[in-house]
């Protein structure tokens, strides 16, 4: 896929992870905001964006997602794409994610498919159809390739807006090891099957085996999500001292391929979305 352009998405801290597991994984706005300025210069344009409460939990609290995305822009200006994420990470009802984002009506974000729809396809339709109004730029998480079957058939009944869709696919889960580049093919195979035709993909894995896994989809055109949320490791399987490495590891890795890495100018192009003021 040479002279595709790639976006780099980073995920620097997650739902589920601490200090305890990584003495750099940032938790706070200003930690989240130098963090991202550090992986912006290292080739990131998008931030996947996490929240932590007062006792460092998962939140989809608002006004805490307001004072992150106001740090973060303080620190990279427009020069990265703020994704939120609406994990329900077994707290939050289906009914709670959407008005979180009808408050908050961020630039993206990233809904689970099996989570939006736990409430009933219609309901979720309604809020797909929202975001695509609003100009909200949706990251549909597949976790499985049924998931993307499914996904399929809601995009071909007029479920799901088919302008710009974009998904990722996880490959592996928490806690179930190392993910590796054998893991995709039964996705792209699923979406070919079901005639998903998303205008980007991505992928995230688990696991020191991240980077192989990155290369693996970018010589078959797919965008790229890394960072703590779900691998703390080099490939060389040393601890990665930032999130930024792992950027840094996986755009010379792009460059190997000749694919040349987006800023958030280009990446919001590909994307088909425009700058939005947090």
């Amino acid at each position: 896929m040479k002279d595709s352009p790639l976006i780099i998405t980073v995920a620097p801290n997650g739902a589920r992870k601490n200090k305890n597991d990584h003495a750099a994984l940032p938790i706070t706005p200003d930690e989240i905001a130098i963090e991202a300025k550090a992986c912006m210069d290292a080739g990131a344009s998008m931030l996947h964006l996490h929240v932590r409460d007062k006792n460092g939990a998962h939140t989809l609290d608002v006004g805490t997602y307001r004072e992150a995305i106001d740090a973060v822009r303080k620190a990279v200006g427009e020069e990265m794409i703020i994704q939120v994420t609406t994990e329900a990470v077994g707290i939050y009802t289906p009914e709670q994610q959407i008005e979180m984002m009808h408050q908050l009506r961020p630039e993206a974000a990233s809904v689970a498919l099996k989570e939006l729809t736990a409430a009933g396809e219609e309901k979720a339709a309604d809020f797909y159809n929202w975001a695509h109004d609003q100009g909200v730029a949706l990251q549909h998480i597949l976790y499985s390739p049924d998931e993307v079957v499914r996904l399929a058939y809601l995009a071909q009944n007029g479920m799901i807006p088919t302008e710009n869709l974009s998904v990722l696919y996880v490959l592996g889960r928490y806690g179930d090891g190392i993910s590796k580049p054998s893991d995709l093919p039964p996705f792209i195979d699923a979406a070919q099957k079901s005639d998903l035709n998303p205008k980007l993909w991505s992928v995230c894995a688990f696991g020191p085996k991240e980077d192989e896994v990155m290369l693996a989809a970018m010589k078959l055109g797919g965008h790229v999500r890394v960072g703590f949320e779900n691998n703390l490791y080099l490939k060389n399987g040393s601890l990665a001292p930032n999130n930024a490495s792992l950027v840094s590891q996986v755009a010379k890795g792009a460059g190997l391929l000749y694919r040349s890495v987006c800023r958030a100018k280009q990446a919001r192009t590909i994307m088909g979305v425009k700058s939005k003021a947090n």
